[in-house]
């Protein structure tokens, strides 16, 4: 047993049962490194050219490196001479820095796209007004880009130009679907395409379509108003503990040291860090309702 239990047994054992494992799972964890590093600069690239955002690629690339491994090595001069702490919480951090990027273009896309739908009741009534007088649809999507702001007249005027140069109707709204993967923007998109095959009044179609975004735009923020109180405790009680962790270091270093320089103090860190993290995850999925 106590040959069994010799370094000389044990590390060479657990290398070569690694090496095994990444051998026979070469292709997925290479597609995964890819997915995580190229694919989602390439993500967030695709992001904002949808929002009409230009980027450089190089420049992009250099500040998720600054924001992921810079972050990390700062975390580790800050811990030095405790590399143990150092490698620990720079990983944590690198983790999160390369994520971060990613999170900030969604949440801005978010925002974009809830914007444009706010915005899809007065354009609608636009083009409803505009139909009734006797203008053509992409005459009244005209009317739409001279009289709405950003970001409806940026779409609009992009499914015009695309018209202008051949693209079908039926196709460009398509691609705002794609562009704008909402309910509401699939409702008008379908309704066009369906109406625009079959024939109708769209005018009266756009005036059905305007009535139920508005009903849901109030629902969504009656529900925002009722659960608020909610999501502010989650933000509360997740930031707590570590805005706690933070005043204690900077009034009292050594009081807080056990946590990092013992091996009991990092278990029970990363323990509060996961049960925090998992919190915060269930207090946002009770809070987040949707219409």
């Amino acid at each position: 047993m106590s040959f069994l239990a010799s370094p000389w047994i044990v590390v060479p054992g657990v290398g070569v049962s690694v090496f095994a494992i990444v051998y026979v799972n070469a292709d997925r964890i290479v597609e995964w490194l890819k997915r995580q590093s190229l694919g989602q600069r390439e993500y967030i690239i695709q992001r904002l050219d949808i929002m009409f955002v230009e980027v450089d690629p190089k420049r992009l690339t250099m500040a998720m490196l600054l924001m992921s491994f810079g972050l990390g090595f700062l975390a580790l001069l800050l811990f030095w001479p405790n590399v143990t702490s150092g490698l620990l919480f720079g990983s944590l951090l690198t983790f999160v820095g390369w994520k971060i990027p990613k999170l900030m273009v969604d949440l801005y896309y978010a925002q974009r796209a809830s914007r444009f739908v706010d915005q899809l009741v007065d354009g609608l009534t636009l083009m409803s007004n505009g139909l009734r007088s006797g203008l053509s649809l992409t005459q009244a999507m005209k009317i739409v880009v001279d009289n709405m702001p950003n970001p409806m007249a940026q779409e609009f005027e992009l499914m015009l130009s695309q018209n202008a140069l051949g693209v079908s109707i039926e196709e460009v709204m398509n691609e705002l679907a794609k562009r704008i993967p909402y309910p509401d923007v699939q409702m008008f998109v379908t309704a066009v395409n369906i109406l625009k095959d079959t024939g109708g009044n769209i005018s009266e179609t756009f005036d059905t379509i305007a009535k139920t975004v508005r009903e849901r735009i109030k629902i969504e923020k009656k529900i925002a108003a009722v659960t608020a109180q909610g999501v502010m405790q989650g933000i509360i009680i997740t930031a707590t503990p570590f805005v706690l962790l933070i005043i204690m270091a900077l009034m009292d270093p050594a009081y807080i040291k056990p946590l990092f320089s013992q091996t009991l103090g990092r278990i029970i860190l990363i323990a509060m860090v996961a049960l925090q993290i998992i919190g915060g995850l269930m207090i946002r999925k009770i809070v987040k309702i949707r219409v």
